[in-house]
């Protein structure tokens, strides 16, 4: 049995001859982690469409001359994990010792 990767690549590789753009290099892990991004900064939902529209931004760029494919990817691909990681909540403030051994944590009285 093959492992994810090399099945991801064959599944890359017969899209790109299938749109008959077999000479486009995809990374495809940094499509991967900005769709991971995506789906954790926002919601699961997000990471297709995400890499969607940072894929077709890229083809845009490119096809109109403004850069490179190489170049286009990876500048759509940097903004949209900026944008998606900037959306990510807040971590959680770090619980007192005293509150992470599960002992309740009294407030102080208003006497």
């Amino acid at each position: 049995m093959e492992n994810h990767d090399e099945l991801l690549q064959e599944w890359t590789n017969k899209l790109l001859e299938a749109f008959e753009i077999a000479d486009i290099d995809v990374d495809v892990h940094a499509v991967l982690n900005l769709a991971g991004v995506a789906a954790h900064s926002i919601v699961r939902p997000a990471a297709p469409l995400t890499t969607f529209v940072a894929g077709l931004a890229a083809g845009l760029a490119a096809g109109s001359g403004q850069a490179d494919e190489s170049v286009a990817m990876k500048a759509a691909i940097g903004m949209a994990k900026q944008l998606a990681a900037a959306e990510a909540p807040a971590e959680a403030p770090a619980e007192s010792p005293a509150a992470a051994d599960g002992s309740a944590v009294e407030a102080p009285s208003g006497n």
